[in-house]
């Protein structure tokens, strides 16, 4: 088994709660690239993460989480700006996140940062979410993105509030064709689907983007399930039934376990083999679901087989 390298964000989510009758924000390490990457980490997988850090001290608790989590860091630059902040409020279970701090310290990633050697020898590369939103970052995404060797495996994890209008929105749809053309997989929201594409329930937004080039395409719809589409056929798969109570983090989980799965198996031969992998994948979702947290939520093995019994 390989490793795999998560590119992306890694911030402090301020998570909305309420206590003694007060409204208060509760710290907590977020950023659905580490999200993934400590998702991995968390099932037995090995995950490097590959990005910049703030050189404050959220920074460095940041730095800490991570090698406490067993994710590798060999990939992390430091850089001299104030961690981003994402204020994150709650519609139920959903979160709603609003992002602080200029210039990003997640987005500060240059093409020259990137470690030729860790990127090409990775059996999963995994890119995506808001840092692709800016540069340098983003021309670094691309440049490991055309590394050949990797499994490629993307999601847009959409942002609205991170999209001002109209031309936002088709510039962010441009940017997404782009990765998705070379995927072998990738992984939205329904959600992230109707605002990218004009409206598109699950099925038609796969098969879009199946068109466009990506291998496999799994669209997560919360307690709903998730739409599999694949060359050689497409299918839905109902959720396992949960209390959620905070869904942050939940579609990473969803990432995170495919990914674990792909570092096992590598590329599924055909659609049973991913709607197997899927399965696995909503369970995972479904105890990060149960539980508060985003990235301090994912679940161990033991976890799963003490919630779920044995998965196939």
């Amino acid at each position: 088994m390989g490793y795999s390298v998560v590119l992306g964000e890694a911030l402090m989510d301020l998570l909305e709660t309420e206590r003694d009758g007060e409204v208060t924000y509760r710290p907590a390490i977020g950023g659905a690239p580490l999200n993934v990457a400590v998702g991995v980490a968390r099932l037995g997988g090995h995950a490097e993460y590959v990005g910049t850090l703030g050189g404050d001290t959220l920074g460095d608790r940041i730095a800490d989480f991570l090698r406490t989590a067993g994710v590798g860091v060999r990939g992390v630059r430091r850089v001299p700006v104030p961690t981003t902040l994402a204020l994150t409020t709650f519609d139920g279970a959903e979160p709603t996140f609003t992002f602080y701090g200029e210039p990003p310290s997640y987005a500060l990633l240059e093409p020259g940062d990137l470690d030729a050697e860790l990127v090409a020898g990775a059996a999963v590369l995994y890119t995506g979410s808001i840092a692709l939103l800016r540069e340098p970052f983003r021309a670094a995404a691309r440049a490991a993105w055309a590394t050949p060797g990797p499994i490629r495996v993307f999601d847009p994890n959409v942002r609205p509030t991170l999209l001002p209008g109209p031309a936002a929105v088709a510039a962010l749809r441009e940017l997404t064709d782009e990765f998705i053309a070379t995927a072998d997989l990738v992984k939205l929201s329904a959600a992230d689907a109707r605002l990218l594409y004009d409206g598109a329930e699950p099925a038609a937004a796969a098969e879009r983007i199946r068109r466009l080039g990506a291998a496999a395409v799994v669209v997560t719809a919360g307690a709903a399930g998730a739409h599999v589409a694949t060359a050689d056929g497409a299918t839905t798969l109902p959720a396992p039934a949960v209390s959620a109570v905070d869904a942050t983090g939940a579609g990473d989980s969803v990432m995170a376990a495919l990914v674990r799965r792909l570092l096992a198996e590598g590329t599924p031969a055909d659609l049973a083999d991913w709607l197997r992998h899927v399965r696995f994948a909503l369970a995972v979702a479904g105890l990060v679901c149960e539980r508060p947290g985003g990235a301090v939520a994912m679940p161990a093995p033991d976890e799963l087989t003490r919630r779920w019994g044995d998965l196939p």
